[in-house]
C-alpha cells in the first residue's frame, strides 16, 4: 500500500495550529510578570521557564505520538487503574475546571474590562454575557473537529501572529527602560523560580491533550503509517516550540523593561495593558484585546475538542457533540467565579500533578532502554506523587504539616522540584527489582 506523506505546507499548517492551541491566555500573562520580577536575572529565569513552558510540551506531544496517541495508554504503563484516574484528572484540570474557564476570564478581564466604567465593572452581568457568547462560539467551532486545522492553522493563527508582532515590536524598537532589580525568589534562584513558573502555563499537561488533535489532523491527511505520524508530529512540534520560545522571550523582555514606564504590577495582564498603552497610546488596549481574544479562543476550541473526544471514547453512550456542549456550558459557569479565584484554586492541583506528567513523558523516551518494565514506572511515579501532595498542600497554604516536614531533607525541596531525586532513585530501584525478580517483558501493542 502506498504511504501518504505531507508537504511542507501541510506540516507548517499543523505546526501553526499546535502553536495557536498552546498560546493561550496564561502563556501571554505569565512571561511579562516573570520578566518584570526577574529584572537583571531575566536570562536565567527565562531559560528555566522555557524548559517547562516549551521543552516539556514538545516532548509531551512526541511521547503521546510514540505511545499510541493517547495519554491514558502512556499513564497505564504504571497501572491500568492509575492510567484512567490520572488521565481523567488531567483532562478535568486542563479542561472544564481550570484551563477552559481561564480562557474566558482572561479574555474578559484584559480584553474587555479596561473599556468599561467602574460601575459596570462591579456588576456580574458583563462577565456572564461575555462568557455566554465566548463559549457559544467555542462550542460551534468545536462541533466539527475535522475543520479544526483550517480554522486555526490557516485563519486564526496568522491573525494572532500579526497582532503579537505589533504588540512586542515597540518594546524592541523603543524600549521603555532597563531591567530592574530582581524580586524575591529571583535573587538567588532565578532558574528554578522560572522553571516552576512554567508550570502555570499548563503546557506540559496540555501537550498530552493537544497531541490527540495533532495526530487526528495528520491521519485526516491520509497519513496512517506510525513512523510517518511520529515524524510529522515531531516537525509540527518543533514549529510550535520555536514560535512559543520567540513569544515568551519577547514578552518577558517587554516585562523586564517595563517597570520604569508602568511601575510594579501584580499580574502579567496588568503589565501588558499598561505597556500596550505606553507604547501605542489608546490604540494599544485595542491591539492587546485582539491578541488576547485570538489566543484565548484558539486554546478554548482545542481544549473543548480534545476533552470531548476523550470522554466520548470513555463513555460511548454520550456523543462527542453532547460532550462539547456539556464542557462548554460547565466552563461558562466556572468562569464566572473570576480569574483570581481560578488561579488560586488551580495552582495546588497543578503543582501536584505536573511532576507526574513530567516523569511519564521522560520515561516514555527511555521505555526501550529499560525494556518497559512496569516496576520502573511505579518506582518513579510513586515518590513523585507523594512529594507532589506535599507541594500541593504547601501551595494551598497548608505547608505546616507532617508530610511536608518529613520531606524537608530532600534536595531541591525549597526550590519546588524536590521530586526529582526521589523519582530517579525510584526508577533505579524499580529497574533493579525487575531484573532481580526476572519480570517478564510484555511490550505494549502500540509500542514502537
Amino acid at each position: 500500500m502506498k504511504q501518504h506523506t505531507l508537504s511542507f505546507s501541510g506540516i507548517l499548517t499543523i505546526g501553526l495550529m499546535l502553536f495557536a492551541l498552546f498560546l493561550g491566555a496564561g502563556n501571554m500573562i505569565f512571561p511579562p510578570l516573570l520578566g518584570q520580577q526577574a529584572g537583571e536575572h531575566l536570562a536565567l529565569a527565562i531559560i528555566g521557564f522555557l524548559i517547562t513552558g516549551v521543552g516539556l510540551p514538545l516532548l509531551g506531544v512526541i511521547a503521546i505520538a510514540q505511545s499510541g496517541g493517547d495519554p491514558q495508554q502512556l499513564a497505564s504503563r504504571v497501572h491500568p487503574i492509575f492510567g484512567i484516574i490520572f488521565t481523567i484528572t488531567l483532562y478535568l484540570a486542563i479542561g472544564p475546571f481550570f484551563g477552559i474557564p481561564r480562557t474566558a476570564t482572561v479574555s474578559y478581564e484584559i480584553g474587555l474590562l479596561p473599556f468599561m466604567s467602574e460601575s459596570v465593572m462591579e456588576s456580574g452581568w458583563p462577565l456572564f454575557l461575555f462568557s455566554l457568547v465566548f463559549f457559544a462560539l467555542t462550542a460551534l467551532l468545536s462541533l466539527n473537529p475535522s475543520r479544526l486545522v483550517n480554522r486555526i492553522g490557516k485563519i486564526l493563527t496568522p491573525v494572532l501572529i500579526v497582532v503579537l508582532s505589533v504588540l512586542v515590536a515597540g518594546a524592541f524598537i523603543t524600549p521603555m527602560g532597563d531591567p530592574g532589580q530582581p524580586a524575591a525568589g529571583y535573587e538567588t534562584s532565578a532558574f528554578f523560580t522560572g522553571f516552576i513558573e512554567g508550570y502555570l502555563t499548563l503546557d506540559a499537561i496540555a501537550a498530552l491533550v493537544f497531541a490527540i488533535v495533532v495526530i487526528t489532523a495528520i491521519k485526516e491527511k491520509q497519513v496512517q503509517d506510525r513512523k510517518s505520524i511520529v515524524r510529522v508530529t515531531i516537525l509540527a512540534g518543533l514549529i510550535a516550540a520555536a514560535g512559543l520560545a520567540l513569544v515568551y522571550i519577547a514578552l518577558s523582555y517587554l516585562g523586564a523593561t517595563s517597570i520604569s514606564a508602568v511601575g510594579e504590577q501584580s499580574n502579567g495582564g496588568a503589565i501588558l495593558s499598561a505597556a500596550a498603552s505606553s507604547l501605542y497610546g489608546s490604540s494599544g488596549a485595542v491591539i492587546l484585546g485582539l491578541a488576547i481574544a485570538a489566543a484565548c479562543i484558539t486554546t478554548s476550541i482545542g481544549l473543548v475538542s480534545s476533552t470531548a473526544t476523550y470522554f466520548s471514547r470513555l463513555v460511548p453512550g454520550i456523543s462527542y457533540k453532547a460532550f462539547v456542549f456539556i464542557f462548554a456550558g460547565f466552563s461558562m459557569v466556572i468562569s464566572n467565579v473570576g480569574l483570581t479565584q481560578l488561579i488560586a484554586f488551580s495552582v495546588p492541583v497543578l503543582v501536584m500533578i505536573y511532576p507526574m506528567a513530567i516523569v511519564l513523558i521522560l520515561l516514555s523516551f527511555l521505555h526501550s532502554s529499560f525494556k518497559g518494565y512496569q516496576a520502573v514506572y511505579i518506582g518513579a511515579v510513586t515518590p513523585t506523587f507523594i512529594v507532589g501532595i506535599s507541594d500541593g498542600l504547601a501551595a494551598a497554604g497548608f505547608g505546616d504539616n507532617i508530610l511536608t516536614s518529613s520531606l524537608s531533607f530532600l534536595p531541591l525541596m525549597e526550590q519546588g522540584v524536590g521530586w526529582t531525586v526521589p523519582a530517579v532513585a525510584g526508577a533505579v530501584i524499580g529497574l533493579f527489582t525487575a531484573i532481580v525478580l526476572k519480570h517478564p517483558v510484555k511490550p505494549s501493542a502500540n509500542q514502537i
